[in-house]
């Protein structure tokens, strides 16, 4: 299986996001890091269009494959790595986002998982969740099928409870999304091929692209959810002051 981390320089809300620093490391490196020691992926390399973070993924042993500028998403980052020729031998691909040091290794071999037993062409993760992730906006929540599959993807609070407090939303009913993917081959194709679904557009989750395609998307549960991505200032502070108790705990 290939892992691709894909790395944007251009982040506005953290500018040089890939390259500030964690626990005196950039972000990105960090992330390959933890990639590497899980030892899920047989082969993991860092996508960028920008030489500086070559540069300093290079200097720390990772492998490192220059991209075009003009990607619109991760996924299309990801799509362009994935179809080189060096790469044709891999016929599973998985997603590690680059600002998600403290991903599991449970959420990405069970994201794979999905897609290399055939069960589904893609293949993510969730993790059980409090109420209170509801009236999160910036917590991204997704509901299943019977089966494992997503059935959407969403920022608002799903499921919604139309009576109050009337029924108990127990832990499985609500799950926070785990922000790794796993592709087949074919499915990645066929996911950057189609246009930007409105969905999509309106609630920024490219996941729901696919979706509204009738591509089946797995979810892996895992027991908890990780620390989550790094995107502004306060989330890299309290990375940052999280990094020591992280490290120990997985010593």
């Amino acid at each position: 299986m290939l892992a691709v981390i894909p790395a944007r320089l251009g982040a506005t809300r953290l500018p040089r996001k890939p390259l500030r620093l964690l626990g005196g490391i950039p972000l990105v490196v960090r992330v390959w890091q933890s990639v590497m020691e899980m030892g899920v992926a047989t082969r993991c390399v860092v996508a960028t269009d920008s030489d500086e973070v070559a540069t300093a993924v290079r200097a720390a042993g990772a492998e490192c494959i220059m991209t075009r500028t003009d990607h619109q998403s991760g996924t299309d980052r990801v799509a362009e790595v994935a179809s080189r020729p060096d790469f044709s031998r891999y016929d599973a691909i998985v997603n590690v986002q680059g600002d998600e040091p403290f991903v599991q290794r449970a959420a990405v071999a069970g994201a794979a998982e999905l897609v290399t037993s055939g069960r589904f062409p893609l293949g993510t993760a969730a993790a059980p969740a409090g109420d209170d992730v509801l009236q999160q906006p910036q917590v991204v929540k997704v509901v299943t099928a019977d089966d494992g599959r997503a059935m959407y993807f969403s920022r608002a609070g799903i499921p919604f409870r139309r009576d109050g407090g009337g029924v108990a939303l127990t832990p499985p009913l609500v799950r926070q999304h785990v922000g790794v993917y796993a592709y087949t081959r074919d499915a990645l194709a066929r996911w950057v091929a189609l246009p930007p679904h409105p969905l999509e557009c309106v609630e920024k989750l490219e996941q729901l692209r696919p979706l509204a395609a009738g591509i089946p998307m797995g979810v892996a549960l895992v027991p908890v959810a990780p620390l989550g991505g790094i995107d502004t200032e306060d989330d890299l502070a309290r990375a940052s002051a999280y990094w020591d108790d992280f490290r120990r705990g997985r010593a």
